[in-house]
């Protein structure tokens, strides 16, 4: 909206043409979603304290996890408002990619509302059953598939490109719309698994976003993307507002998610992460680095999948508990720790990931 504004006085006055440069743009939407966490965030977690909507702790977790019984949770919320306001505001309304974002992130972010009102009605975890839970995520899913799909205007949106190789470029057809799928509920699905720590899903899934940003920006520059030898991908630099208005949530998100948390994310706001990172990925082809700067998300569904196979076929099981950084909790690493190992992991991953835009 703002663009729109700056659009106008630019015809006043030549100083407000600095608002076309995508780079401020991204900068404004990060700082505006951050202001936006700190201020509302508060506000938040008093009303959700008043209206006791807390964390309904399993039995069968790690007995430290008792003590954050009653934190409230749904604050995910305010991840989803930050980032649609700021989006919004910055980034450029016909841009088919934003919508798509938005529709997305939104979408996902009512299925985890509607589990997590659920749980609380009901007092216990359990939440919406799994079929249906998953019904909602493929049927958006599909429809964002579909819809990328379809109003594609170069070959290369269609293409899976494997990283570290220039020449490796992979037609995918109408194959393009099933892999989309998969990206866009596996990566959802993934972070929400990993949402088990104070902290532990929020600043991984800021991480990739900012490496995604990157790949934005560049796949939407052609001199760049030709330079790099990455698929040219016209109006998706857009996307980089998008983002980084995620990458500020989060860290405002963080403020009061940081050890010991004030306030828990919840699916609302797990679900709706990494169905956006997925999207994000989508967009700028790159699914694959997502699985390498992700590799955290990665490990902790493997963790579940490894866990969950050995037990049916062998009766035993792989590790002391899934996901996996309950496993280390078990083995007596302190939560923090669990939580700062696993951020480093990240950022190691994602360094890795962007050395992919030289390294082929």
């Amino acid at each position: 909206m703002l663009l729109y504004l700056a659009d106008y006085l630019m015809t006043l006055d030549g100083t407000f043409r600095v608002f076309q440069y995508l780079t401020l743009r991204a900068i404004l939407g990060a700082l505006t979603a951050l202001a936006i966490s700190f201020i509302v965030g508060p506000i938040m977690i008093r009303q959700l304290t008043q209206d006791k909507i807390g964390q309904n702790i399993r039995d069968c977790g790690p007995e430290g996890h008792l003590v954050k019984a009653g934190t409230p949770t749904m604050g995910g919320a305010l991840i989803l408002v930050a980032i649609t306001l700021s989006t919004l505001l910055w980034a450029d309304l016909e841009n088919r990619y934003i919508w798509s974002l938005l529709f997305v992130t939104l979408s996902f972010g009512l299925i985890g509302f509607i589990d997590d009102y659920k749980k609380l009605k009901l007092g216990n975890s359990d939440g919406l059953s799994a079929s249906m839970k998953y019904f909602g995520q493929s049927v958006v899913g599909f429809v964002a598939a579909a819809f990328l799909f379809y109003s594609a205007q170069v070959p290369a949106e269609t293409e899976l490109i494997v990283p570290f190789f220039k020449t490796v470029i992979i037609p995918l057809g109408e194959f393009y719309i099933l892999l989309a799928y998969f990206v866009i509920v596996g990566t959802s699905n993934a972070v929400n698994l990993t949402d088990g720590l104070d902290g532990l899903a929020i600043l991984p899934a800021v991480m990739v976003a900012g490496g995604l940003a990157i790949f934005a920006y560049l796949s939407g520059h052609a001199n760049f993307a030709n330079y790099l030898a990455i698929p040219y991908i016209p109006e998706s630099g857009e996307t980089v507002i998008f983002a980084t208005a995620l990458m500020g949530a989060g860290l405002g998100f963080l403020w009061f998610n940081t050890y010991p948390a004030m306030v828990f994310m919840g699916d609302v706001g797990a679900l709706a992460l990494g169905a956006a990172l997925g999207m994000l990925a989508i967009i700028v082809r790159q699914e694959i680095v997502l699985m390498i700067m992700g590799g955290v998300f990665v490990m902790e569904t493997l963790s579940v999948i490894i866990q969950v196979a050995s037990y049916k076929l062998t009766g035993k099981r792989v590790f002391k508990m899934a996901p996996i950084h309950h496993h280390f909790e078990l083995k007596g690493w302190p939560e923090p720790r669990v939580i700062v190992r696993f951020w480093i992991i990240t950022v190691i991953l994602v360094l890795i990931g962007l050395a992919t835009l030289k390294l082929r």
